[in-house]
């Protein structure tokens, strides 16, 4: 069947349900993120630990994607999908029950498995019924959902908490992300332009092996690990400092500080637009450099350039992310749910690693310490730019000199 292009129906219906997918999938992994302090001082541990409800979930997250999008193969993209939605709405309704730390880690370990089925299988879904042309726009608002459904959560669930409880606010979330789950199983359309294979375990370690044998996807993943665990990095921690002296602010009114996130959601559409106009490689180098310029922005002391250091270094991070997992649907030949789901494997890895390591850095140097991991981390992500960047140069220089004749060639 035809790859659907922008501007059609399809295109649109496709759009929409997808929005709603990424709000679901962000909403209830990340509403715990703003709550971090709360559980610190709730459950009576130190900040490391305090993030563990939100470092398991993506642990967990990161390795189950990488069975779930060979799963989506035996199938179908759609039921793994919706099967992932809706068991994480009824588990984000679970959490608003417990009372330990430990029953609240279990289920947010749950959580993180039940999760998987959507990001990878999404990616993969979008590659395959979305022409190449329309693929990094299609990915941009399907990222857009992604960054207002984070934002929203975050919003809600500090304001909540702050009136109610965080019982309370994790409840209303699981309650309103079923009925988004149900939405998006009704109005998308069933994949039209895959084969479903048998299952075997001996595909899902071959497949996923051969990903891991193109340089080029190589520096995508590392990208992933690192960008995704800068940004993680800064929201666990930036909750920590305005509470504390000299700001003192509100749990409330820190979560405020989330709207910016309407900004990544922008950005991302936006910067999926202009790939077309000037090039991945540009456009990625741009993104990555805006974040550190945001990152070194918030050492300033004043709230309101704080703020807005977060803002730039958000616009970065979500132009960066759709940049990156659009290249990888392209760069993948075959299998694209297994690189797409090695991909995510290293973005919530790292969110997992630099999420909780950010803490020990909080704990023993403040502030400066958690911009010093972020930018030690962008740098390295700058390196392996420079190798990606010089590869697809490479690919380019190959692809012409097959497919034109030398006769032709100045």
């Amino acid at each position: 069947m035809a790859s659907i292009k922008s501007g059609t129906k399809r295109f649109r219906q496709i759009n929409y349900a997808f929005f709603a997918a990424g709000f679901v999938t962000f909403i209830t992994l990340y509403d715990v993120q703003p709550l971090l302090p709360v559980f610190s001082k709730e459950f009576g541990v130190p900040a490391a630990l305090g993030s563990l409800p939100l470092s398991v979930t993506t642990c967990t997250l990161a390795v189950a994607m990488l069975i779930a999008g060979t799963i989506s193969e035996t199938f179908g993209r759609k039921r793994v999908m919706v099967v992932s939605l809706i068991l994480t709405s009824l588990l984000a309704l679970l959490t608003s029950m417990t009372h330990t730390l430990y029953a609240l880690l279990a289920l947010r370990l749950l959580q993180g498995l039940a999760l998987a089925g959507l990001p990878a299988v999404a990616m993969a879904y979008l590659s395959e019924e979305i022409a190449p042309a329309s693929l990094s726009s299609a990915i941009g608002l399907y990222i857009s959902g992604n960054a207002i459904g984070g934002m929203s959560g975050r919003i809600f669930t500090a304001t909540m908490t702050e009136f109610v409880s965080w019982r309370a606010a994790l409840g209303s979330i699981g309650a309103f992300c079923l009925v988004l789950s149900l939405y998006f199983a009704k109005s998308l359309p069933p994949s039209a332009n895959f084969s479903r294979r048998p299952f075997a375990a001996r595909y899902l370690f071959s497949s996923l092996w051969k990903q891991l044998q193109d340089p080029g996807l190589l520096c995508l993943y590392g990208l992933a690990f690192l960008v995704m665990g800068c940004f993680v990095t800064l929201y666990n921690y930036i909750t920590f400092r305005l509470l504390a002296p000299p700001y003192s602010l509100s749990q409330s009114l820190v979560s405020w500080i989330f709207l910016v996130y309407l900004l990544g959601s922008f950005c991302s559409s936006m910067v999926g637009r202009q790939v077309e106009r000037f090039g991945r490689s540009r456009m990625l180098l741009v993104t990555m450099s805006t974040m550190g310029l945001g990152a070194l922005v918030t050492l300033s002391h004043s709230v309101g350039v704080i703020v807005a250091g977060i803002a730039i270094f958000t616009g970065g991070f979500f132009g960066a992310h759709t940049i990156a997992s659009s290249w990888v649907g392209i760069r993948a030949h075959t299998a694209k749910a297994q690189a797409a789901s090695l991909y995510l494997f290293s973005y919530y890895l790292g969110s997992s690693v630099s999420g909780t390591a950010g803490g020990l850095f909080w704990t023993s140097y403040g502030w400066h310490g958690v911009v010093l991991l972020i930018l030690a981390q962008l740098a390295l992500g700058l390196c392996l730019f420079k190798r990606l960047a010089r590869l697809s140069e490479t690919d380019c220089a190959l692809a012409t000199s097959i497919t034109i004749p030398s006769a032709f060639r100045s």
